[in-house]
């Protein structure tokens, strides 16, 4: 059975058969039967972790264990609100602070980025928040919706996402967008920090 723990740069959670890259938490979201109930998260401390970590092993959507949720790449969970864990990506997590601080002029600690996260990711009734910006001023990493998909920026392109990878690339519009990445992600990643792609974009980057 294909299990509903895939989750796409505009927040929702859907089945999908691909593994994906990264790993994400926010909280037990499951219940006996291996199925999402109505709420979407537990707490603020959204992160996206490794696939594998000290060769701990986890049976997916365990009872009373939090809920394994899986994204294509970086790009895509920060877009989705997440940020690097603080245990397994530890040097991820430290330059992410230290762009955020950067971006914002002053340190932050975790619990503290992520209630400022929280309130630019989610509404109370689980709407992603999105914003307008012209496409020019956006950094390399930052997803945006197109028509009726989604696209991550990078470089003069806009790389077309879907849960398998990204599968076309079109260039990057002019003007106005709406930006799928919480405004304080795009502040952090204009300051300095790189977020991964899945590997399939290599073949429309230069």
């Amino acid at each position: 059975m294909t299990l509903q723990n895939r989750v796409l740069p505009d927040g929702q959670v859907v089945a999908a058969p691909n593994r994906g890259t990264l790993m994400g938490n926010r909280g037990i979201l499951h219940g006996a039967d291996q199925t999402l109930g109505t709420a979407r998260w537990r707490h603020k401390a959204w992160v996206c972790c490794l696939l594998s970590f000290k060769g701990r092993r986890r049976r997916i959507m365990a009872p009373n264990n939090y809920t394994e949720l899986f994204f294509l790449d970086e790009a895509t969970a920060f877009a989705a609100g997440h940020r690097p864990c603080a245990e397994c990506r530890r040097a991820d997590h430290l330059a992410f602070k230290t762009a955020w601080a950067a971006a914002t002029g002053k340190r932050a600690s975790a619990p503290e980025m992520d209630a400022v996260l929280h309130l630019n990711r989610v509404t109370r009734k689980r709407a992603q928040v999105t914003y307008q910006a012209d496409a020019s001023t956006l950094p390399n990493g930052t997803f945006i919706q197109i028509a009726d998909g989604h696209a991550v920026l990078w470089g003069a392109s806009a790389l077309m996402y879907r849960p398998s990878g990204y599968y076309a690339a079109i260039d990057r519009p002019n003007g106005p967008v709406t930006v799928l990445t919480p405004r304080p992600t795009v502040t952090t990643i204009a300051h300095g920090y790189r977020p991964t792609l899945h590997f399939s974009a290599s073949a429309y980057l230069s």
